[in-house]
């Protein structure tokens, strides 16, 4: 595996240059998908990458997309703001197996096909965990993946949100098992971000960065004329 490194300014840079990259670098690979989202189908995927965007507060938080490409945004802060509820609330419709809200504000386990409540909010210990003034930790981390999750058909592709609180900033350390680029990574960011904005207000210090890892960054098939229209300008 050869991994790639991105260091972005902001949310749209780390976007764009993932683009390009996913292109111009020989570390990517394409293959059909065997198991997974648009199984059959082709993806072009970084074998590893790890992106450092320093200053992810900086608005705008999604791509800008000129209109004389003719082509569709991959996001809107529309679908951003009903993303975070998904983060942020255990609201689950009847067809979700799980949300990511769920597992990290109210998270449950299933034994012998009864399901039980936890009784703990990981975001809410992470945040007093800090409110303590014990910055000295590595263990304010929010895990959203589960062993059980081996045996769903679409298992959680946020697997991990990992914090470091360093000179009065709260930095986020993200880890995706599969992350598509096109629609996926600009939704998210721009969610997350705003989640570790609430986070800073309540614990009362200051935005940091974000660093965000995985082994499946990808672009579906479907996309691949969309991103390189997008590198035309």
């Amino acid at each position: 595996m050869k991994p790639v490194f991105v260091e972005a300014r902001d949310l749209p840079d780390a976007w764009f240059q993932c683009i390009y990259k996913i292109f111009e670098e020989d570390r990517v690979h394409e293959y059909t998908i065997d198991r997974g989202s648009f199984e059959g189908h082709k993806r072009r995927e970084f074998d590893l990458v790890l992106v450092h965007i320093a200053y992810p507060g900086t608005r705008p938080l999604i791509p800008d997309i000129p209109p004389e490409l003719g082509i569709p945004s991959p996001t809107s802060m529309e679908y951003v703001e009903e993303y975070l509820q998904y983060l942020m609330t255990d609201a689950k419709q009847e067809n979700e197996t799980y949300t990511y809200g769920e597992r990290l504000t109210n998270p449950k386990v299933c034994v012998d096909g009864i399901e039980h409540t936890l009784g703990v909010n990981p975001m809410q210990e992470v945040i007093e965990i800090y409110r303590q003034n014990k910055q000295g930790t590595n263990q304010a981390i929010m895990e959203i993946g589960m062993p059980q999750d081996i045996l769903i058909d679409d298992p959680p592709c946020l697997r991990l949100i990992d914090t470091r609180l360093i000179d009065g900033r709260l930095n986020f350390v993200l880890y995706f098992r599969s992350w598509d680029l096109w629609a996926g990574f600009p939704s998210n960011l721009a969610a997350i971000q705003l989640m570790k904005e609430y986070m800073c207000q309540e614990i009362g210090v200051e935005d940091g960065s974000i660093v965000a890892m995985s082994k499946g960054l990808h672009l579906y098939e479907y996309t691949f004329d969309l991103a390189l229209k997008r590198l035309r300008r």
